[in-house]
């Protein structure tokens, strides 16, 4: 790895309340590179949730830092990470997106592993040494770790990683508000949403957690708000970004439009009103009213570093992403919700979701347009080179439209990179 102390440098600057970011950072090769080994190959990713293996056999097909993965509950109701690589020739072993199988059978030379990884049959197997297999060497071969929390599941790389319940620290408590909104189990909702964006990663990390481009750049989602008749709750815009450590980082703040879980908006009418109404009041039966009233009212946009976002906004929106390349990513992001909730209030889920987070949403396609604009603005980059994220510095509480959550994200991302750099 070459050395990139010069371009990874950020501007601090505590005194005068300053913190800049090098934008060479969103455009090197080399920055790119390091970031491949130094962040990806060295932290927990998300990889599913349980709502999605509920049944033995079932499997999903994802792709994490690189790494084709099945991620699976076999038929003794274990679930696995399995690396989807052929242990004979390196095929793919299965090329479904999603299933329920008892095997996984290699279309190459028809290796045969069971649902648990292990080699199950070989065409020819009489001709291979007896016990070829007594070491295991040709099963499936294990993402090195695997945990999960409140449904949430995890690998590594880096067989020598914390736990992960010591990995997500602080942003443990923002999960278990995600997790408690059901008292049965969360799931998630029909399909992958799934796009790429022409910009660097780590932009899309600083627009998740950003509540000061709201009112700009979101302005006609707000405007639709004011002109739909009773689709606005009197409350304020306003709220906390909080640094949790580990570079994870959180804004909590109330808002004026419905949240399913329990902020009810006239549109919604009676029917509506009734089922919040109960909603919340099963909230505060089993955590009581102040905990219920912030599960229910607060919005929560969630990093776990370095690239999972949990939007528990109008909708909970659960998005992962990765770099392709310096200017580059992809996105794969779910709908998730109690399981348990009725037909009315999942309609009114889904719609908000679509609304606002879908494809074709107010949100989504002004995100994506914002971020590969600041892409192509640094073009100029050797004339303007910093981004300035100073917003809220020194304040006791910065507030959900200041920075103090980026500056969490980007001091975590300089340590890791920083540290690679030197130990090379």
């Amino acid at each position: 790895m070459k050395d990139i102390s010069k371009i990874i440098k950020l501007h601090v600057d505590n005194t005068q309340n300053l913190f800049k970011v090098p934008r060479a950072s969103f455009v090197s090769t080399d920055v790119f590179d390091a970031e491949r080994d130094a962040i990806f190959n060295h932290c927990w990713l998300y990889l599913g949730h349980a709502s999605e293996l509920t049944k033995p056999g079932q499997f999903v097909t994802r792709t994490v830092a690189g790494r084709n993965l099945i991620f699976n509950r076999d038929v003794d109701g274990q679930v696995n990470a399995f690396m989807n690589t052929c242990p004979h020739r390196g095929a793919t072993v299965c090329r479904d997106r999603a299933g329920t199988a008892k095997n996984f059978q290699c279309f190459y030379h028809g290796w045969v592993f069971g649902s648990n990884g292990t080699l199950k049959s070989q065409p020819g197997k009489e001709s291979y040494c007896e016990g070829f297999n007594d070491h295991g060497g040709a099963n499936l071969v294990r993402a090195p770790r695997l945990e999960e929390y409140r449904g949430f599941y995890f690998v590594a790389f880096d067989q020598n990683i914390v736990d992960l319940p010591t990995y997500l620290g602080n942003a443990r408590e923002y999960l278990d508000l995600v997790a408690d909104q059901s008292e049965a189990c969360m799931g998630i909702v029909g399909g992958t949403q799934e796009y790429s964006i022409r910009a660097n990663w780590k932009l899309l990390v600083e627009n998740s957690i950003d509540g000061y481009h709201a009112a700009t750049t979101h302005a006609s989602y707000l405007d639709y708000l004011k002109g739909t008749a009773g689709s606005l709750a009197a409350v304020g815009l306003v709220g906390e970004g909080r640094d949790l450590g580990n570079g994870h980082a959180v804004i909590e703040y109330t808002a004026p439009w419905g949240r399913p879980i329990g902020q009810w908006i006239p549109a919604w009418g009676e029917q509506g009103k009734a089922d919040i109404g109960r909603i919340v009041d099963g909230l505060t039966q089993r955590f009581g009213e102040e905990r219920a009233q912030r599960i229910a009212l607060k919005n929560r946009n969630l990093l776990i570093f370095p690239n999972l976002i949990i939007n528990d906004i109008m909708a909970i929106t659960v998005r992962t992403f990765y770099p392709l390349a310096p200017n580059q990513l992809h996105v794969n992001a779910w709908a998730l919700a109690p399981a348990d909730e009725s037909e009315w209030s999942r309609k009114s889920r889904l719609e908000n979701f679509l609304e606002f987070l879908g494809p074709g949403g107010f949100a989504t396609p002004d995100d994506v347009e914002a971020l590969q604009q600041c892409q192509a603005g640094y073009e100029n980059l050797r004339e303007a080179g910093w981004n300035d994220i100073s917003k809220g510095m020194g304040k006791a509480q910065p507030a959900m439209d200041d920075e103090v959550q980026m500056r969490a994200f980007w001091t975590e991302w300089n340590a890791r990179i920083e540290q690679a750099n030197n130990a090379r």
